[in-house]
């Protein structure tokens, strides 16, 4: 039985040339798509936008809707957090969007998708949707594993640690902690 048709292997876009920041030299730029619910945006998300940020020219961050979770924030108030936590990495942006991944990823023009992973059971996961995106699109994803000092952290118990008075100061970032704070009191 023969293979499946596979989507042409996409190459790094090569036109548009910037001065490195590592080497003063042009060079071609690299622009990642880092997708995700994001709701809300924890620590750990963010260990991943700044490592990206060292690793590539270009970090665009996209907080998705996913409809096989429940989450608490719309997108204006995801995409609001996203900006004040990401203030400080010159080479990130923040977007929006609501449908595929690898369609946003064609329209930033990324040369890759970018996935961070706490555990084996996020790897499982992943792999499978980057097995798809890579097949549909052509366009490869690469995995950053989280550190251990963030490897626990997930959105869904952040949530339900704050919606019962827990402390998750030292979780999120500061502007997530005010929101969840206004919307739990």
């Amino acid at each position: 039985m023969a293979d499946p048709p596979r989507a042409p292997v996409r190459r790094y876009r090569g036109d548009a040339r910037i001065r490195s920041r590592r080497s003063g030299v042009h060079t071609t730029v690299t622009r990642v798509l880092y997708p995700g619910s994001f709701d809300p945006v924890h620590n750990g998300h963010i260990e991943i936008i700044e490592t990206a940020s060292t690793l590539f020219d270009e970090v665009v961050v996209a907080a998705m809707i996913n409809t096989g979770k429940d989450g608490i924030f719309d997108l204006d108030d995801r995409e609001e957090m996203l900006n004040e936590a990401v203030a400080h990495l010159p080479n990130v942006s923040v977007r929006m969007f609501s449908g595929l991944t690898v369609d946003l990823a064609t329209e930033v023009g990324a040369d890759f998708i970018v996935k961070g992973l706490r555990a084996v059971s996020d790897f499982e996961n992943e792999l499978q949707m980057a097995q798809m995106n890579n097949a549909a699109s052509g366009i490869h994803t690469l995995f950053i594993p989280s550190a251990s000092r963030s490897s626990f952290l997930a959105s869904k118990f952040i949530r339900d640690f704050a919606r019962f008075g827990g402390d998750i100061s030292n979780m999120v970032p500061p502007a997530v902690a005010r929101k969840l704070k206004e919307r739990y009191g």
